[in-house]
């Protein structure tokens, strides 16, 4: 779609963990720009409530669990006939421990969430956007993707990996006319500090240290609101 105007009006977004922080605050602001959203997300009664608020679509599911991406599917065809515009991949879970007291469990809990479930989305839509000749995937990464932090063994492995299928994403569609983008925050203030406390932790940073939801929902949007011949590929947001 080169040469496409700008704007979000319209466009058709899925956008997993709506009810997080910075999924509400990514989903509001798709809403005031007139986006068509799908939201997912686990909690059903937050998620019924927030959607219903928006006017959106919304998808109660844990995309871990089998079976949930054939529902992913027939949502997409029954709302849509096919793929969307923009699929944005923002659910995530987050947990501090050292490697050694790391349970295989939690390891492989980060994994498939914050990999597994975003790699089978990008399948369940990347064909079709290819063969359509246009589309937008966007991953919501962390700079503990490009950094390691004590305590971060599983999340760091998660999105380690997620930034590197990001990569080889970016190269395999080039000049396709899909679009493929990596926004990187440092900490962002959600409720998924609230279990470490880090405003009484030295080794964490403060939440007046951090970004706010809002400033990722900016860069999501951002990125998604360009011609259709420029690509954001990665988008990089530290405070100051």
């Amino acid at each position: 779609m080169k040469g496409t105007a700008r704007g979000l009006s319209g466009r058709r977004v899925v956008l997993t963990g709506a009810t997080g922080g910075v999924g509400r605050a990514l989903a509001a602001r798709l809403s005031r720009e007139g986006a068509d959203l799908l939201l997912i997300a686990r909690r059903e009664g937050a998620l019924r409530e927030f959607a219903a608020g928006l006017d959106a679509r919304a998808l109660t599911a844990d995309l871990t669990v089998a079976g949930t991406i054939e529902r992913v599917a027939s949502e997409l065809k029954a709302s849509w006939g096919g793929p969307p515009d923009v699929l944005i991949n923002n659910a995530g879970v987050f947990g501090l421990a050292p490697v050694a007291e790391t349970e295989a469990s939690a390891f492989e809990r980060h994994l498939e969430v914050n990999l597994i479930a975003p790699f089978r989305l990008v399948r369940l839509v990347l064909a079709d956007m290819l063969r359509r000749g246009f589309g937008q995937i966007v991953n919501i990464g962390s700079v503990a993707g490009r950094r390691a932090f004590p305590g971060n063994a599983a999340y760091s492995a998660s999105k380690f990996g997620l930034r590197g299928l990001h990569e080889v994403l970016v190269e395999e569609v080039r000049g396709s006319g899909v679009k493929v983008t990596w926004i990187e925050p440092s900490a962002v203030d959600t409720p998924l500090w609230d279990p470490h406390d880090p405003d009484r932790r030295e080794d964490l940073p403060s939440r007046a240290q951090m970004l706010s939801p809002e400033a990722v929902a900016d860069a999501v949007c951002f990125a998604i609101d360009q011609p259709g011949d420029v690509s954001v590929e990665e988008i990089v947001l530290r405070t100051t």
